[in-house]
């Protein structure tokens, strides 16, 4: 075999090794994505679903009708889009919150501390829909434990109160995504405070800091590339999440945790109206993106080093 031969096959194998997994993830996620962005352009009704791609097609009707927010389609997506960030702001901000938290306490060894972690860790180890499953169950009106407890036993509330309708299912549902998603920023944190050397701790209590200008001056500047990431991911997994409230609620959710992803899901196959669907989804795409590009520069500004 000759020099320049071997030279090709060497430099082509890393790529040949590629192949298949450029190929699922065209499978996998491109295709559909594509699929769905030609979908949004059409006028896909019912008439045509068993064969969508004879649609005609409708150019950008559909993303007018979903941007018209004076009109009942784009008032009820608009507020579906306010529900989605406030509860993203909430679920993302208290998941971290425990996480670093947990993280920090489980710094230091003392006894029991490998079994209380992996405790910890149950609800993300779980499947989401038993563990969610198991929720809807104790969330019941009659016979929930939650109100067993809340009313019952401590006699918090004077009437069992309703947590999956109404303006409670908002709460539960923050609850719920909080409960799942808490443990992952735990077991990220955890690793990244692995990274921290012990001796500057000490340094900084013979320099007098006490525990909490440690925290804020030792942990939390060391841990801040992991929570650029973190944050993030926390983010996009929490914003466009349509398990949860799915298994929770059903087809339909109540009006103040209609989410906007259950929103689509509801525009899509409760009228059957899949352009209007994909539109909306499409929005929802561009949306993630753009938010992810100046999440990723601002962060990108902040950790440059100054004078550069």
């Amino acid at each position: 075999m000759s020099t320049r031969t071997e030279r090709i096959r060497r430099a082509g194998m890393p790529y040949l090794l590629l192949v298949p997994a450029l190929v699922l993830e065209l499978i996998v996620h491109i295709a559909p994505m594509v699929t769905g962005i030609v979908m949004a352009f059409k006028d896909l009704t019912q008439e045509y679903i068993r064969n969508w791609g004879s649609a005609p097609w409708a150019g950008l009707g559909n993303f007018r009708i979903a941007v018209d927010f004076d009109a009942p389609v784009g008032e009820a997506l608009l507020r579906s889009f306010g529900i989605t960030c406030a509860f993203t702001v909430l679920a993302v901000g208290l998941a971290w919150l425990l996480g670093v938290t947990a993280a920090i306490l489980m710094q230091d060894a003392f006894r029991g501390r490998a079994a209380l972690r992996a405790l910890f860790l149950t609800p993300y180890a779980l499947p989401v829909y038993a563990a969610v499953i198991t929720w809807s169950f104790l969330l019941q009106r009659e016979g929930g434990l939650v109100n067993h407890v809340l009313h019952d036993q401590l006699g918090l509330v004077d009437e069992p109160p309703f947590w999956l309708v109404g303006d409670n299912s908002f709460l539960a549902l923050v609850v719920v995504s909080v409960w799942r998603t808490w443990p992952f920023a735990f077991l990220m944190l955890t690793a990244a405070l692995q990274n921290i050397p012990r001796d500057v701790y000490e340094a900084s209590a013979l320099d007098g800091a006490g525990i909490w200008r440690q925290i804020r001056h030792v942990t939390l500047p060391a841990l801040r590339p992991v929570n650029m990431v973190l944050l993030l991911v926390l983010f996009l997994w929490t914003f466009n999440d349509f398990n949860v409230p799915f298994v929770l609620f059903g087809k339909s959710a109540p009006e103040s945790a209609d989410l906007i992803s259950l929103h689509i899901y509801q525009s899509s196959f409760a009228t059957w109206d899949f352009g209007a669907g994909s539109a909306m989804s499409v929005l929802l795409l561009l949306f993630l993106l753009v938010v992810t590009a100046c999440y990723l520069l601002l962060t990108r500004e902040r950790s440059r080093p100054r004078g550069r």
